[in-house]
């Protein structure tokens, strides 16, 4: 097979397209959510993988937080991966990584990137399905989970737990 062939062969693969967002906490267990601009509703911290320059997930979830919110965290284990399908567009596997409890200092840190975010708030769990929209609620709790029980990575399929 030449290159040429090769690359008309991967032009007719099916595409995925994946993101990645990091999970982070307060002392009391309320959890960190941005508010995008370009779209409703609230999200993690995180965005798209750059996956054709050869960045991983966990890249990603790192650099996404430190362009979105200005803080720069090595996310810790990955809590949940999703495969979120859509209408109008491929599916997009979701990658939550823990990033752990933050302090009140790094709070204070916390400078949004205005051209993507409004606002960010602490939210508590009970809070998750009202202010996270579609499978993204569902799959955070999943994550609250594994990180509860220590075990994980939980895979879901359209926010819920697959098989």
């Amino acid at each position: 097979m030449t290159s040429s062939d090769f690359s008309t062969y991967l032009a007719g693969l099916p595409r995925v397209l994946a993101g990645a967002a990091t999970l982070f906490r307060d002392a009391e267990g309320r959890i960190l959510i941005v508010e995008p601009n370009y779209r409703e509703g609230w999200t993690l911290p995180g965005g798209t993988i750059e996956s054709d320059s050869g960045e991983t997930p966990r890249e990603a979830a790192r650099r996404e937080t430190l362009e979105e919110i200005g803080l720069d965290v090595e996310p810790g284990r990955l809590l949940a991966f999703d495969w979120a399908r859509g209408p109008g567009r491929p599916p997009i596997v979701g990658y939550v990584y823990d990033g752990g409890v933050l302090t009140g200092e790094q709070f204070r840190a916390i400078r949004l990137q205005e051209e993507e975010l409004i606002s960010w708030k602490l939210v508590a769990r009970d809070e998750i399905p009202t202010c996270l929209i579609g499978g993204l609620g569902p799959r955070v709790l999943a994550a609250l989970e594994a990180l509860a029980d220590g075990t994980g990575p939980v895979e879901l399929v359209d926010g819920k737990p697959a098989g």
